[in-house]
């Protein structure tokens, strides 16, 4: 069975985009990037909304054709592009760049990839995680602080009904001050 694996750029406030929808104030140093770029490798399955597909979409597949692109970036462009994806959308007729189209339940279907995938598989956007958050399909939060606060915005964790209780298994200081709080769910 597959472990869902929640992981995101964070302001330190607690928001995932800023209120206008940027995400700017997020771009990682080099070695932040080559711990994406390595979580990247690990992935058998990625999870994306519709808004992060198109946002990722616009610049990846192509990234490592600009000259100007730093090693690491032109990296994770093979990478995102090799990475079998499953973009939820009801307004999308087509998705590329190895992904496929998904328009049912957000909940159903990810229990299902997770009952038939070995190894992790990760969410992407926060309103996607939000409905798989608040099922309690979510084993792992990789979360990274970034040391910049927005003042309101898009949310890492959605409203919750109950809490979530979390075991620390990793923390990492970046050279930009970005830390990263990996914590794995506990089950009771």
């Amino acid at each position: 069975m597959g472990r869902l694996i929640y992981g995101f750029g964070v302001s330190v406030d607690g928001y995932v985009a800023d209120k206008d929808g940027g995400i700017a104030w997020s771009e990682p140093d080099p070695e932040l990037h080559r711990y994406w770029n390595d979580r990247a490798r690990e992935v058998a399955v990625s999870l994306y909304g519709r808004k992060l597909y198109e946002l990722m979409s616009a610049y990846w597949p192509t990234a490592d054709q600009d000259p100007d692109a730093a090693p690491v970036e032109a990296e994770f462009a093979g990478l995102w592009r090799a990475l079998p994806k499953v973009v939820f959308s009801k307004t999308l007729d087509k998705v590329d760049w190895n992904s496929r189209l998904e328009r049912g339940d957000v909940v159903e279907v990810a229990r299902r990839i997770k009952a038939e995938t070995d190894g992790p598989i990760e969410v992407g956007g926060a309103t996607l995680a939000a409905p798989l958050v608040r099922a309690g399909l979510v084993d792992e939060f990789h979360v990274v602080v970034t040391p910049t606060a927005v003042g309101g915005g898009t949310p890492y964790f959605p409203t919750l009904d109950r809490w979530i209780r979390l075991e620390l298994a990793e923390n990492r200081t970046f050279p930009s001050g970005a830390v990263l709080l990996r914590y794995a769910v506990l089950r009771s």
